[in-house]
């Protein structure tokens, strides 16, 4: 877990290049499919007239000693306790992230992801307990109540919606919350012996790495030592060791980066241009790591190896099962496997599907925008795909090898008939809900959330997706102002962000420091000045801006750094790439308590105000239809 990114083998920038190939920082569907060759490649080896060397490879005893202490794991259990550790470690970064700047710091957008994660993990242990109510099997209850993050996002990129970046945020947090489930179930469930010296030194541990924290210890080299003790300690603890992965990487500090630290890494960095040498080098790069925190450096340092090495070494190790018609015949017959699909397929369906239908109904809108049913019942199929930690689980649940073997044969049954009934639920929702995008506004203008310009209640709404770097944008605010002269108290302008970051670099940052101006109410004051300024965005010319406005720096800063405005942005472009917006500006236009419309042609305030007139005049027609009609 050290921080070691100077010294990072050459074969890592492949791996981070692979890993960066479809989707910003991550390849849900190329990790999904190196973990699907390699559990290929298990179950063909363990099948093979070579079958009888899986079980003798993967038994293969390995121990390493010092004086007259020892561990002794053969290679199966190395990979499982060991290297599955560094797994749960980036599980437990992710988790720690989306606390403190994602989708789970807004404890009411994560209300029905987190309800139906609750109630995903329950049903499926329920359904299987009705199957294996007592004996042996009735403790691999554990195996039906996680689901397999990576395939799981593999599989709706390659069978989901089209503009699905909703859906994969909602299963990505239910995902998150998951392995939360999981992970505390595997804790507290399969811990068979405990042994409370061990553990007090591994707490012990965790109070160091913690203290390193509180001393704002950057270097990732100062935990690594302190984390080796820790996963030992809870070793010999009898607490599954993996554990300790997803404890150091809960305590580990999470932040964007700090003015100052990014100030400081450029005068090193410039110091080095001036005069290049291996001192100045080595503080540019270290002054470069010190602004960024131990969070984001390590997970983007062990994602790659995790999706694309660890992972799939473990899916080799432990899918080798043989299956010989005597297996398929004791599966088919043991109330364990069909526990296991039942539990899979079945309760992650309906367990899902019908929190969340619940909760819309009691709570309306508290879906995401755009988000439907259809939708959330096809992710919820596509949940039962419970693969690594299911596959985890059997290994600590159940020592008869033949019940372990009809287990995986149960997890792997399960994980294709939940891909078949995702794929089956995807295509019947596409039939009901064309995916020809709308042209309604998706997000109802909301006062609480939304910068409006004019009055709250006014009659007329102008809602404009715009990027503060975009040269048709700025000419759009001059449009706009005598679109409101005009109108005056009756018409209300609204704007989001829709930062292109492929034409126009600075928009996010611009837009992000906007909406941390928004805190302090100054949202308009420096959008006007961002669009007067357009070609200079920089962001110390955005700080400069807010100082020249008045605004506290500050706070401007902290307000950065807690995630709000990242989110909001990342909300308003999701909502625009969910409806398929061509570019910017793009305008919506309202009249009453109707559902803002897209505006097609041009946007000069000549055609705004013409085209508002004529709505508010077929609304009126409409409405004495309806008087002197009543029908």
């Amino acid at each position: 877990m050290a921080d070691v990114t100077d010294s990072r083998p050459r074969w890592h920038g492949v791996l981070e290049r692979i890993s960066q190939a479809r989707r910003g920082d991550a390849s849900e569907s190329l990790a999904a499919v190196f973990m699907l060759a390699a559990t290929v490649l298990a179950l063909v080896w363990a099948n093979s007239p070579w079958g009888s060397t899986y079980d003798a490879f993967w038994h293969t005893p390995l121990a390493i000693s010092l004086g007259g202490w020892s561990i002794d794991l053969d290679l199966q259990h190395w990979v499982n306790d060991g290297l599955m550790a560094l797994f749960f470690f980036v599980i437990g970064l992710e988790v720690k992230r989306e606390f403190a700047m994602g989708e789970l710091r807004d404890r009411s957008k994560a209300a029905v992801p987190l309800t139906a994660a609750v109630a995903g993990l329950a049903l499926p242990a329920v359904l299987f307990l009705l199957l294996n109510p007592s004996g042996p099997a009735a403790t691999a209850w554990g195996v039906v109540i996680s689901t397999d993050t990576a395939f799981l996002l593999g599989a709706l990129a390659v069978i989901g919606p089209g503009r699905a970046e909703r859906l994969r945020i909602f299963l990505l947090t239910l995902a998150v919350a998951d392995d939360v489930g999981a992970l505390a179930i595997i804790a507290l469930v399969y811990t068979d012996e405990l042994r409370f010296v061990p553990l007090l030194v591994a707490v012990g541990g965790l109070l160091v790495i913690w203290q390193l924290r509180r001393l704002r210890v950057w270097r990732g080299g100062g935990y690594l030592v302190v984390s080796l003790v820790t996963w030992l300690a809870l070793y010999e603890s009898g607490v599954h060791a993996t554990l300790a992965g997803v404890l150091i990487a809960l305590l580990l500090p999470v932040y964007p980066p700090k003015r100052k630290e990014v100030e400081r890494a450029a005068a090193l960095a410039r110091a080095f241009r001036q005069s290049p040498n291996p001192e100045y080098a080595r503080n540019a790069r270290l002054g470069l790591e010190r602004a960024v925190s131990v969070n984001e450096r390590l997970m983007r340092l062990w994602q790659p190896y995790t999706a694309f090495i660890i992972v799939p070494i473990f899916a080799l190790a432990n899918a080798g099962v043989p299956l010989t018609a005597e297996t398929l015949r004791a599966a088919i017959v043991s109330p364990l496997f069909w526990g296991i699909v039942l539990g899979l397929v079945v309760g992650k369906f309906v367990g899902i599907t019908g929190a969340t239908a619940v909760l819309a109904r009691l709570r309306p809108g508290s879906l995401a925008p755009g988000l439907t049913m259809p939708q959330i019942a096809g992710g919820a199929a596509l949940s039962g795909i419970g693969f690594t930690i299911s596959l985890f689980i059997v290994d600590l649940a159940l020592d008869d090898d033949a019940l372990a073997d009809t287990a995986r044969v149960g997890v792997l049954a399960g994980s294709v008939i939940a891909l078949g009934l995702g794929a089956a639920v995807f295509r019947a929702g596409r039939s009901l809900l064309p995916e020809e995008p709308s042209r309604d506004l998706l997000r109802p203008v909301d006062v609480r959330r939304d910068h409006v310009r004019g009055p709250a209640d006014a009659p007329l709404t102008i809602v404009e997706y715009g990027d503060f770097e975009c040269p048709f944008c700025g000419k759009a605010t001059g449009n706009i102002r005598q679109v409101r002269e005009h109108f005056g108290d009756e018409m209300r302008y609204v704007f989001r962000h829709f930062p292109l970051d492929e034409y126009h670099p600075h928009a996010r940052g611009a837009a992000e420091v906007a909406e941390a101006a928004a805190e302090q109410g100054r949202f308009w004051d420096v959008h006007d000045t961002f669009f007067a300024h357009a070609d200079a965005l920089e962001r110390d010319d955005l700080i400069a801006y807010c100082a020249d406005l008045g605004l506290d720096v500050d706070r401007l800063e902290e307000d950065l750094r807690d995630g709000d405005p990242e989110n909001h942005v990342e909300d308003d472009e999701i909502d625009a790439r969910s409806s398929d917006l061509p570019g910017t500006p793009t305008f919506y236009l309202g009249v009453g308590d109707a559902t803002p419309q897209r505006h097609h042609g041009p946007y000069d305030a000549k055609t705004l105000i013409g085209e508002l007139e004529r709505m508010r005049a077929s609304t009126a027609a409409t409405s004495d239809t309806d008087v002197a009609d009543p029908r």
